[in-house]
């Protein structure tokens, strides 16, 4: 099931299945969204819960047992009910179940709400702990972006711009995407701009810390551009399939790390995990501007 939104400025759509995000269309018709092409990648943009990319194996501890699931959480492969429906917002909804339970031991709520606000797209996410014991979880966002966002440029021609100054700290990766000891400064053009070209991907994506909190797609050729803020998350990456041509950017917010290179975390010590208590909720909102 898919549900349409809209507002004068922007309509979008986003499928039941994953609460994913379809098609964002501004009123000129143009679609900023990444279409799936399976040539590169035939997703659009993937909800992380309740842990960010890969498990070590496939699979973490907690109270002496294993558990698993695939990169990037659950809701990614989940069928959501839609608990909101309006011209403007939608509301989608995951609630434990057996098959959850049996790869993440946590009984809970998660719900993203989607809202126009002119030519704005406010990306509302809850998780409530609704079990008897305190659960660990990371919250993320995985959209990806056409790039070029017009005809006759290239994406060699954008930029990502942030908007202030600031000096990250690279996440070092290993091949499998886990995360290897260290950090690396991550140098940029006034230290705030990344210029884009395909090589910077080859060795998989670039996650930050310590970076600015909001980002700019945007080229001096062209008139178009996509902002994406995310105040309430500690690192974000950029990625596309590496060693490829590939015409889209994804811009992921994070509120952790993928597990650590050939360690099996046990969830409980995993220090940049949110945890939440029983009845306790956490919420967070992320947005993307078009313009």
């Amino acid at each position: 099931m898919r549900k349409t939104i809209e507002n004068e400025q922007m309509k979008v759509t986003i499928d039941a299945h994953g609460a994913e995000l379809q098609s964002i269309l501004g009123r000129d018709g143009t679609e900023y969204l990444w279409q799936g092409d399976p040539a590169y990648w035939t997703s659009h943009a993937p909800n992380i819960f309740p842990y960010v990319a890969r498990l070590t194996q496939g699979k973490f501890r907690y109270n002496g047992a294993e558990y698993g699931f695939g990169n990037h959480g659950l809701v990614r492969y989940a069928d959501l009910t839609l608990v909101e429906d309006a011209k403007d917002a939608a509301c989608f909804e995951l609630r434990s179940n057996e098959a959850t339970l049996r790869q993440y031991p946590f009984e809970f709520r998660y719900t993203i709400r989607y809202a126009l606000d002119g030519a704005r797209l406010v990306i509302r996410t809850t998780v409530e702990n609704t079990g008897s014991a305190r659960m660990y979880f990371a919250v993320g966002g995985h959209p990806g972006f056409n790039v070029p966002l017009e005809p006759g440029l290239e994406f060699g021609d954008y930029v990502l711009e942030f908007d202030r100054e600031a000096h990250p700290y690279r996440i070092l990766l290993a091949d499998s995407g886990a995360v290897t000891p260290g950090q690396e400064r991550y140098e940029m053009e006034d230290g705030r701009r990344i210029r884009l070209q395909h090589a910077l991907f080859d060795h998989d994506a670039i996650v930050l810390h310590h970076a600015a909190k909001t980002v700019t797609i945007r080229s001096d050729r062209g008139s178009r551009r996509l902002t994406v803020s995310y105040p309430d998350f500690r690192y974000v990456g950029f990625w596309h399939k590496p060693r490829t041509d590939a015409p889209y950017l994804c811009v992921e917010p994070w509120t952790s790390l993928p597990s650590r290179d050939g360690i099996v975390e046990d969830i409980t010590l995993q220090s940049d995990l949110l945890y939440l208590d029983p009845g306790r909720q956490w919420h967070t909102e992320w947005w993307i501007e078009i313009g």
